[in-house]
């Protein structure tokens, strides 16, 4: 069975850029829900309960036709959450370091012009959806999700993930997107990133 992970950090400690209303239903409403029904969906096919939900979303082919997209639909919601709460944390560093920094600064150009274009990005996804930076055969790539497809299930691995649901900020920024994704930079975990990207590396 899967379950839902705790928030690594309380509900508030993402205040003032991430609002404690949000994150409350966020986490124990909406990506609560995405593992009920994954466990719901899957009743009866015990051998994809066995599974970690990363080896589920790269193994959909094998879900029979007839649950296939309850289940990508629900373990990709499941496994962005639980993913994405880690990518965040209350005193954010402001930029990437290390490697992290390196790749992005001999890939985009530098951090601003990164910045820009995954902004660019974000603010074109249409209705729900997610932006990422993502490690694509060994090259770091921005890529846009719709609804909760998965980079996993096309071989993209993510070191760094944005939620553009409306649920994820419209309590507190409503229909200004463009403000929730600047006020998130503020608090990105970039130490979570660079281990994603570590061990993006590695597989």
């Amino acid at each position: 069975m899967f379950e839902l992970p705790d928030l690594p950090y309380g509900y508030n400690a993402l205040e003032p850029y991430i609002d404690e209303a949000t994150m409350k239903v966020h986490h124990d409403g909406h990506h609560a829900t995405y593992v009920k029904n994954l466990n719901e969906v899957l009743e009866g096919h015990e051998e994809f309960l066995k599974m970690d939900v990363e080896t589920l979303l790269k193994s959909l082919d094998k879900v029979p036709l007839e649950i296939q997209t309850k289940v990508k639909n629900n373990a990709g919601g499941h496994y962005h959450h639980s993913i994405f709460w880690t990518m965040m944390a209350p005193s954010g560093e402001g930029k990437p370091h290390g490697k992290l920094a390196e790749t992005i600064n001999q890939t985009f150009g530098g951090w601003e012009a990164f910045k820009e274009q995954f902004n660019h990005s974000a603010l074109g996804v249409f209705g729900s959806g997610w932006t990422w930076l993502v490690l694509d055969s060994g090259k770091l790539v921005i890529v846009n999700t719709l609804n909760q497809d998965s980079p996993i299930s096309r071989g993209e691995f993510p070191v760094l993930g944005l939620d553009l649901w409306e649920h994820a900020y419209y309590l507190k920024y409503q229909n200004k997107r463009a403000d929730y994704i600047e006020s998130w930079w503020k608090v990105v975990n970039w130490e979570e990133a660079e281990k994603r990207l570590e061990q993006a590396s590695t597989k």
